[in-house]
């Protein structure tokens, strides 16, 4: 009988598998894209240049003025790069740098996150709307403005609490009058600059309050707790990395915050510890009031204070980097 011939085998071999994501995205690519990326990676490597000149140019410059140094630039309580031999050192401006920031951070940080959460939880809206918008208008004013208000108000006004920390906690040495004369010493300075740092923390500390998940503050509220303790369990949590990094911005005004500084302190270079006692000094102020009548050796001296001002900036930023990426509290965002 005839033999049939066998049917071919059937085709086992599998479908290949559809393209991934990523040549998807590789296959619809657009120009623009590219572009777009080209100028984001350019202006992340232009910010690098730009960064590295300065501390090139910083230290360049530095470098002369300290070669011709004849005191210690980081012990000396003494700036004349005019003398023969020229001595100048940074410890009242590096003392009065950073007293004055930590008065500004210690009375402003409070007084901003308590606003910023009136604003996103407390107030009113038809109320924390005008509000905001008043915060964000203190953020614009000039710093000449500020400066010429703490002189001609805040200064005189501010005498009397001088006298009255004198005599009520004057045992501390630091809040002891031991000179007379108006306040103008870095206690002042440092209020004006809580002042001044004031709304831009704000601002950052309430834009960070109204992203904390909607369902977190609810799901506190079903399981009774109070408005507080919503805030306290949910908000402040949630934000803490927000709120470092706001205080990290208002603290970078603070420490090169210049015009001000000039108009309300009376500078010297006598370190004291009396925070009451007219004098003091800070880098940003001591470069304003001298770059003009300095010589050569005097300019390459302030520059070698605005060299270290920089890198306690940077030291200072990097921190708050460090802090935040040990703390990563966001977890979602308000729809």
């Amino acid at each position: 009988m005839p033999t049939t011939a066998a049917p071919p085998p059937p085709d086992t071999a599998s479908p290949p598998p559809p393209p991934g994501p990523a040549a998807q995205a590789k296959s619809v690519t657009r120009p623009g894209d590219k572009i777009f990326l080209g100028l984001s990676r350019g202006s992340g490597i232009l910010l690098l240049v730009v960064m590295a000149s300065i501390a090139v140019f910083l230290t360049v410059r530095a470098g002369a003025a300290l070669s011709k140094n004849e005191g210690n630039f980081l012990t000396t309580f003494d700036w004349d790069p005019a003398a023969t031999p020229p001595v100048f050192g940074i410890a009242v401006l590096l003392y009065g740098t950073v007293v004055s920031s930590i008065i500004a951070m210690v009375i402003a940080v409070p007084i901003a996150v308590g606003i910023a959460l009136f604003i996103s939880h407390y107030a009113p809206r038809k109320l924390a709307a005008p509000l905001a918008y008043v915060v964000d208008l203190l953020a614009a004013v000039p710093s000449i403005i500020y400066g010429l208000w703490g002189a001609l108000v805040l200064v005189p006004y501010l005498g009397g609490l001088n006298e009255w920390l004198d005599g009520y906690f004057g045992w501390t040495l630091i809040f002891e009058k031991t000179e007379v004369g108006a306040a103008r010493n870095l206690f002042t300075v440092g209020i004006l600059l809580a002042i001044m740092i004031l709304p831009i923390v704000t601002s950052v500390s309430r834009e960070v309050f109204l992203q904390v998940p909607r369902m977190n503050e609810e799901a506190a509220l079903a399981l009774g707790a109070t408005r507080w303790e919503v805030i306290r369990m949910s908000v402040l949590p949630f934000g803490r990395s927000g709120v470092i990094s706001a205080s990290m911005l208002g603290l970078g005004r603070a420490l090169g915050e210049t015009m001000a500084v000039a108009t309300v302190l009376s500078p010297n270079f006598l370190l004291s510890f009396h925070l009451l006692d007219a004098g003091g000094g800070t880098f940003a102020q001591n470069i304003a009031a001298k770059f003009d009548e300095a010589n050569e050796y005097g300019r390459d001296a302030l520059i070698a204070s605005g060299l270290v001002l920089f890198v306690l900036t940077l030291l200072v930023n990097g921190a708050a980097r460090l802090i935040i990426a040990r703390r990563k509290e966001y977890s979602g965002a308000n729809a």
